[in-house]
């Protein structure tokens, strides 16, 4: 216990890695309280398993409901698409068969085709795939999805073989939908500390353009009748 107190203080302790999951085993400290420890010690916390990471919180999904009529989706660490409410699947052209955003982004025609500057987000996209890559160095599903996209997709590869990387958690989006026309979104992604490698992406309609309007039009022609 002398050792957490010693930490907590800001007393100069060198300590291993081994130590600390040993103090913090001793404590019986949960995922958030090892993190804060390694921190402590000036030390980067392990990096979390994916599989511990439970189902996603209900009010989660509820968030993403009351979100609309704006798309929101959540994606985990690999870009999975955790989570997607209506209006993203409408606004985007995600399909029951689109489980991975990366992936859709380069295979998915009907997706592909909602960004109407497509080859120009696109570098952008792997560019940020690859600073979340990197983050899990020890992670072999990052691999698995590069050389299975590569495979497929010659556009994928080239791109990857740039080696560009962005951290940017906001940027704008401009999709087509072949009901309304042009829409603009302001994006942001938000990281869900309690889901490790888990973000929240938010879209609202950009200032100055019509895209709140043509929302309004796509919820009122997807409302329920009756």
């Amino acid at each position: 216990m002398s050792w957490y107190t010693w930490l907590e203080q800001g007393r100069d302790i060198k300590v291993s890695a081994q130590v600390l999951d040993a103090i913090a085993d001793a404590l019986r400290l949960d995922a958030h309280e090892r993190a804060h420890l390694y921190r402590l010690a000036g030390l980067n916390p392990p990096p979390a398993d994916p599989r511990a990471v439970g189902p996603l919180d209900p009010k989660l999904h509820r968030l993403l409901e009351g979100w609309l009529p704006r798309p929101a989706y959540i994606l985990d660490r690999h870009w999975g698409l955790a989570a997607v409410n209506s209006m993203a699947r409408t606004v985007f052209g995600f399909s029951g068969r689109d489980h991975n955003c990366l992936v859709a982004f380069f295979t998915s025609s009907r997706y592909r085709a909602a960004f109407t500057h497509w080859e120009q987000a696109a570098p952008d996209v792997v560019a940020r795939f690859r600073a979340d890559a990197g983050k899990h160095p020890a992670d072999p599903q990052f691999q698995r999805l590069v050389t299975h996209l590569s495979a497929i997709s010659t556009e994928f590869a080239r791109i990857w073989a740039q080696h560009e990387v962005t951290e940017t958690g906001q940027g704008r989006k401009f999709v087509t939908h072949p009901h309304v026309g042009e829409m603009v979104f302001d994006y942001t992604r938000l990281p869900l500390p309690d889901h490790p490698g888990h973000c929240l992406v938010l879209h609202n309609p950009a200032p100055g353009t019509e895209t709140a309007d043509r929302l309004d039009l796509l919820t009122r022609e997807h409302r329920p009748v009756g």
